[in-house]
């Protein structure tokens, strides 16, 4: 292998020598799940394994404890690929983040030593909390995609991808507070929290009618009273509001808030609403890097539909990045047999054989996608006077 051999195959050569260690971090975080924002060990090894490499790296960067920045070369072109590892409770990864993280530790291990030549920089985020919270989001007020020109990860599923959309989302936290007495003896001395939750349902599912297209809620309720002859005076539920886009979202979040306000106004009940973490966007992958991904996925040996902006995922804060900056979040496909993510059967397909080359694939795609857009001078160019002209303090 020498300076003229394509920068594609010495990405892979690059690639080959860290082999182990990428599957390792793999198998490892797989092994040792972690909730959002107290994924401590899977950052320690995110960062050791980059500093190891090489990396100028920060464990505890923009202000997270359990994020990570780590950077290779100098080039005006920067190239974040962000790396996920936090997961679900109870069922661990059953949304493939060893997967998605692993991948983009190889796609940076792969790119890392030709990043000067290319002219570009390798900055690998870790980025926390994507399945509760928003990581990505916090990271973005902090500052960490102010010089980025492009983004990018993988995130595993049953199948590949690309150019996919996914819903908007907000979560909330809602509490009623009434005041208890005798259900028989005295019931109209007590406000009832639990009724006050009941109408605000009921109001929700009277509006889904007159929802957008696309819109959903979904919540639980988690709880309503201690005992049937007392009124409850407290009740609690968790609900998650989502739609197509922003915008859409903040007219169905006014929406379900005042259904809440219903449930206070008809009952007596003092009503409280705490959003929990960040809103998430809608995901807004670039379509030309999409195509290029999509290439070198396919010169792998890998099957990949047409790129499909129509096709939807769930929700993830990787779209507030895309709403920044020039993003792609295609999804890297193994065997599952017939389950799918967040299914506590999804968590244990992801260390198999099948898994594993979906690490490397992935990895090695986005390698071959970053080393595409910095080699082709149309593109190279149109990312970095897009990165030029962005407001200098985005809105965030």
């Amino acid at each position: 292998m020498t300076a003229t051999t394509a920068p594609r195959e010495r990405a892979r050569a690059f690639l080959t020598t860290r082999q182990d260690a990428v599957l390792g971090l793999s198998h490892d975080l797989h092994a040792t799940p972690e909730l959002a924002y107290e994924e401590h060990r899977s950052a320690r090894r995110i960062a050791g394994l980059a500093e190891a490499a090489g990396f100028a790296t920060e464990l505890g960067a923009y202000g997270l404890p359990t994020a990570v920045n780590a950077t290779a070369g100098s080039g005006d072109l920067v190239i974040a690929i962000c790396a996920e590892y936090d997961a679900l409770p109870g069922i661990g990864h059953a949304c493939g983040h060893n997967v998605n993280g692993a991948a983009s530790m190889a796609a940076a291990l792969a790119l890392a030593p030709l990043a000067d030549e290319l002219g570009i920089t390798v900055k690998l985020l870790g980025t926390p909390a994507e399945e509760s919270g928003g990581g990505k989001v916090d990271m973005i007020r902090a500052g960490a995609f102010d010089d980025v020109a492009a983004a990018m990860m993988v995130h595993a599923a049953p199948a590949d991808a690309v150019g996919m959309t996914s819903l908007a989302i907000s979560s909330l936290k809602v509490s009623y507070t009434g005041v208890p007495a005798h259900a028989a003896a005295m019931p109209h001395r007590g406000v009832n929290a639990a009724d006050a939750m009941m109408i605000a349902q009921v109001a929700i599912s009277a509006h889904r009618q007159q929802m957008l297209p696309e819109a959903v809620v979904s919540g639980i309720v988690t709880s309503a009273g201690d005992a049937a002859n007392v009124i409850p005076a407290h009740a609690g539920a968790e609900y998650d509001c989502r739609a197509r886009t922003a915008e859409e979202l903040a007219e169905l979040q006014a929406r379900v808030r005042a259904c809440f306000d219903a449930g206070a106004l008809a009952t007596g009940a003092e009503l409280a609403l705490e959003t929990v973490g960040n809103d998430y966007a809608d995901l807004r992958q670039d379509l030309a890097i999409s195509d290029a991904y999509r290439d070198a996925a396919q010169a792998l040996g890998r099957t990949v539909p047409p790129t499909d902006p129509n096709l939807r995922g769930g929700s993830t804060d990787m779209g507030n990045v895309s709403h920044l900056v020039p993003t792609i979040h295609p999804a890297i496909g193994y065997d599952c047999g017939d389950t799918i993510m967040h299914h506590p059967d999804f968590t244990r397909y992801g260390t198999t054989a099948a898994a594993d080359r979906a690490v490397l694939d992935g990895g090695l795609a986005m390698a071959w996608t970053a080393i595409t857009i910095a080699t082709d001078p149309t593109h190279r160019a149109q990312l970095l006077t897009r990165l030029a002209e962005r407001p200098t303090t985005p809105a965030r």
